[in-house]
């Protein structure tokens, strides 16, 4: 088995140098599982010392809590960047948002291999947990403003109790139709699971996305 390649280290500042580790933990948990992701093998991966480790991490469970919020953190950010080049007509940027979610590069083998890793220790492990938490709630907050800005400009009246149930219903199924996507996704066509997803939600809603309002 061939010698996974070092990560070069950078010297660009604390920040990027945490980073950087993040980087390599999530390499060496991508290849072996978090039981892989030793101190050790990260450090290896990043090229630097486990002493080092610890000047930027008390502990490997404050590094693994780091990176699976870098995982987390960054499918929500992939799927708020599509509404960046869309209009702003809220029902439009809803569908955007949806969209974005179930097509690559959020729908990505690495990535659901990363998340199932993690997801397996975050009932046990409080530091997983508390950062799966923290995930889901930023991408649920996501999704729970964009639905508000479309019952607005719909007239609704929606309170808060209602935002979140929509919020709750819409995260569900975006994350079902990613796990699928993520694990068979050539039975699918390239767009057919975000066609399913925006229908689901146009459904739930009672409203079309796509078209704009009367």
């Amino acid at each position: 088995m061939a010698v996974a390649a070092r990560r070069k280290f950078r010297r660009e500042g604390e920040e990027r140098r945490r980073q950087d580790l993040i980087e390599a933990t999530l390499d060496c948990v991508a290849e072996n599982g978090l039981a892989g992701a030793t101190v050790r093998a990260i450090a290896l991966r990043a090229g630097v010392t486990a002493g080092l480790i610890r000047h930027y991490f008390p502990g490997k469970e404050d590094l693994l809590q780091a990176a699976y919020a870098t995982v987390m953190g960054r499918m929500t950010e992939l799927a708020k960047s599509a509404l960046e080049n869309v209009e702003r007509a809220p029902r439009r940027r809803l569908a955007a948002f949806v969209e974005a979610s179930l097509v690559p590069p959020v729908v990505d083998a690495r990535s659901f291999s990363l998340w199932a890793s993690f997801i397996g220790r975050a009932g046990s492990d409080a530091a997983l947990g508390a950062a799966h938490r923290a995930g889901y709630l930023g991408f649920r907050d996501e999704v729970e403003a964009l639905v508000a800005e479309v019952l607005a400009e719909a007239g609704g009246r929606a309170g808060g109790a209602e935002l979140r149930r929509h919020a709750i219903a819409i995260n569900a199924i975006i994350d079902g139709l990613w796990i699928e996507g993520c694990l068979a996704g050539d039975m699918f066509g390239a767009s057919e699971l975000s066609e399913v997803g925006v229908s689901s939600v146009e459904t739930l809603l009672g409203l079309k996305l796509r078209e704009k309002a009367a």
